[in-house]
């Protein structure tokens, strides 16, 4: 069974009092102690971001590892990567991060992940860089349409409510088909794909929605995708 769980926003690095959507991805998993590989490229490394990410995932029933390729320590990232339950890709900047991964060939051990059975996941680049095209920002530039991994058919927009030109920028590009229809997410909201197929969407705030967004005519139409929020 091929997963990917992209998340808008949320997580450890955006609400590390809230952890929902963390226990939510490693509940996937058959495994008692799942192990859960962070990759922190779009953030060049950030040697905090990987300290946060350790801090968060050594509270919670897992065996937590990360993956640098700017001071990688992992002779055969190949097999490192196939040894694990779930993937977890950092936010940052997703240009970077696909051109790094290209480099050195973490795309395709991604794609051999995948077909393994082993989650894949993340938050807004992490979320982005699984679909066909993302909607990425760069600092102070307008937002733009980016190629991405492929593995999801359509486009991606994370933060939908969490940024103000978000919305506007993916409705527009949408409507002049210089973006393909697509998923949005909120900040909190998590979109589950089994074998490529929209299974659900969840989240770890209460009003966190995702939406399926469309062209009908010459208007945009957002799609309101039922979220379950899974706190009590």
């Amino acid at each position: 069974m091929r997963q990917i769980i992209a998340m808008g926003g949320g997580g450890f690095s955006m609400e590390p009092e809230n952890l929902l959507l963390d226990r939510y991805i490693l509940a996937q998993v058959k495994s008692d102690v799942p192990k859960v590989c962070f990759v922190p490229t779009a953030s060049g490394d950030q040697t905090n971001y990987i300290e946060r990410f350790y801090k968060a995932f050594q509270t919670l029933p897992c065996e937590p590892s990360h993956l640098s390729l700017f001071e990688p320590e992992v002779p055969d990232i190949e097999n490192f990567i196939l040894d694990k339950d779930v993937i977890y890709v950092g936010g940052g900047n997703t240009r970077n991060l696909l051109v790094l991964w290209k480099e050195w060939g973490l795309d395709t051990i991604l794609k051999k992940a995948y077909e393994k059975g082993i989650i894949l996941t993340g938050l807004s680049a992490g979320s982005i860089c699984w679909f066909e095209e993302g909607l990425t920002d760069p600092l102070n530039a307008p937002l733009y349409k980016l190629d991405c991994l492929g593995f999801l058919k359509g486009s991606n927009c994370p933060h939908y409510d969490g940024e103000n030109k978000r919305k506007p920028a993916y409705h527009r590009l949408v409507l002049k088909g210089e973006i393909k229809e697509g998923y949005a997410a909120d900040d909190g909201a998590a979109l589950h794909f089994i074998n490529e197929t929209l299974s659900s969407s969840v989240s770890s705030r209460p009003g966190a929605k995702a939406y399926k967004v469309m062209i009908e005519g010459n208007r945009i139409v957002e799609e309101e995708i039922k979220t379950v929020y899974v706190g009590k």
